[in-house]
């Protein structure tokens, strides 16, 4: 299934490759379509990055927020978009590698989608709260396996992420967690602090430090290839011996497949620039996400890999679409 996704990327960017670029891109407003809502934390980098291109680009940037279907209603917009490179998109690589394997989706993830750039990724973190007794992972393990379906993990949704590395978890740990689906992180947050469920994961942001900071949650482990420096004595779930759970989102910038490769190699130079910026990666780091840097190709293949893994994830563990 890798070979074949590697394969469908692969032919793609050698048919854009085959197109030649519109003369003199750019030379009107480019338009940066954001599959979340205005505000958040994947908003303000895609405005930083808006801001940081139009210099370099010699053209106004602007970003357009297209929230929901956990970002497939913006990723569809950058799917229809004429392939001019005058319209790209902001979001999570999940529309391209979750969505596809739970039913139909309103665009063909490997035909209608160009990888540009990959941008950063995002921790998933794992927290106690109040009702949990358990004050580290491996006690939090003990527990669910001498009581089990008795600790509640909270995730943003049913075939989330953080199902995703939940199923991974419990297969792996041979324990039996209840999962408690979300929809969005507000009120799953709102229901932490309230002691509603044991366990909760949820991508890093300064609000959840905060919390933990506080005291009101517990960080018990992080999804990411490294430990946060916000967060240096929390082990990750690869060094607790969780590997296949140890899972993060990874965010990047994406265009309307059969966009001429000049194009796409253009907005990546530029994208690779900036995140070659200390002061970007720095401000990165403040909310716990890291800058990655990519060729087309090369981001091209990590969803094609994602995406052959996460198949087999929800075909093993039965995950269904709401």
């Amino acid at each position: 299934m890798k070979k074949l996704l590697s394969s469908v990327f692969l032919l793609g960017a050698a048919f854009a490759a085959s197109a030649q670029a519109p003369q003199g891109y750019p030379n009107r407003a480019i338009r940066i379509v954001v599959a979340y809502p205005a505000g958040g934390v994947s908003d303000n980098v895609a405005r930083s990055l808006a801001d940081r291109l139009a210099g370099p680009l010699g053209v106004p940037v602007v970003v357009e927020n297209k929230a929901g279907a956990s970002g497939g209603i913006g990723m569809d917009a950058v799917a229809k978009a004429a392939p001019d490179g005058y319209t790209i998109g902001f979001s999570a690589i999940s529309p391209l590698v979750l969505n596809p394997h739970l039913g139909p989706t309103p665009f063909d993830p490997l035909k209608d989608i160009a990888p540009v750039a990959s941008v950063m990724y995002s921790p998933v973190v794992v927290l106690g709260t109040s009702a949990l007794a358990a004050r580290d992972f491996r006690s939090l393990i003990g527990f669910a396996r001498s009581h089990p379906g008795e600790v509640r993990w909270a995730t943003s949704g049913n075939a989330s992420l953080g199902h995703l590395m939940l199923a991974q978890l419990t297969a792996a740990a041979n324990v039996t967690i209840t999962h408690i689906p979300y929809k969005g992180g507000g009120q799953q947050l709102n229901d932490a602090l309230g002691g509603q469920f044991e366990v909760l994961s949820t991508n890093a942001a300064p609000a959840i430090a905060a919390q933990a900071k506080q005291g009101k949650l517990v960080p018990l482990a992080v999804g990411a290839p490294s430990r946060l420096g916000s967060l240096p004595d929390v082990p990750t779930l690869g060094e607790l011996g969780y590997g296949s759970a140890n899972l993060s989102s990874v965010f990047g910038i994406f265009a309307p497949g059969r966009t001429p490769a000049a194009v796409v190699q253009r907005l990546n130079a530029e994208i690779n620039r900036i995140l070659a910026n200390p002061e970007f990666r720095n401000q990165l780091l403040a909310a716990d996400n890291v800058a990655t840097t990519m060729t087309p190709e090369e981001f091209g293949r990590e969803i094609a890999s994602e995406s052959a893994s996460n198949g087999r994830i929800i075909r093993a563990a039965g995950i269904k679409a709401e």
